[in-house]
């Protein structure tokens, strides 16, 4: 079995994003030449977000609206995190939306349903942040 691993590191402008990673993510298993295993893809910052779901911007305007609803940016008073940062809000936007995926690799590909996508989902940008990328198989 081979193994390949790969960071990818985004700065947004802005302190919330989604960024369609798809491509990078198809590029680095072309790379790592696995043409059948798991390919594992994970933000490695506890503000950020890795998930799978469709590229339309009304579904992504949905997203951003349902989880400021859940975990509102401001006040900042209403959390005891926020002490010396103002980022409570990501941290919990990021247990919402999950720290990683792992998608199935067959002959060379993402094994993806019907307009499935990889996202990079950033909370608490405007800073280099890695996610990582880890394929396994043969």
């Amino acid at each position: 079995m081979k193994s390949y691993r790969k960071e990818l590191v985004f700065q947004t402008k802005n302190r919330r994003e989604f960024i369609n990673i798809t491509p990078q993510v198809q590029a680095a298993l072309e790379e790592s030449q696995i043409k059948e295993g798991l390919l594992l893809c994970s933000a490695m910052h506890i503000t950020a977000s890795v998930f799978i779901n469709d590229d339309e911007s009304g579904l992504h305007q949905d997203l951003e609206a349902w989880l400021e609803e859940l975990a509102p940016e401001k006040p900042h008073s209403r959390y005891k995190h926020n002490t010396f940062e103002d980022n409570a809000d990501a941290h919990l936007k990021r247990s919402i939306m999950g720290r990683e995926v792992v998608v199935a690799v067959t002959d060379g590909k993402l094994d993806f349903g019907p307009w499935e996508q990889i996202f990079y989902g950033e909370f608490d940008g405007k800073r280099p942040k890695r996610v990582l990328i880890k394929i396994i198989g043969e």
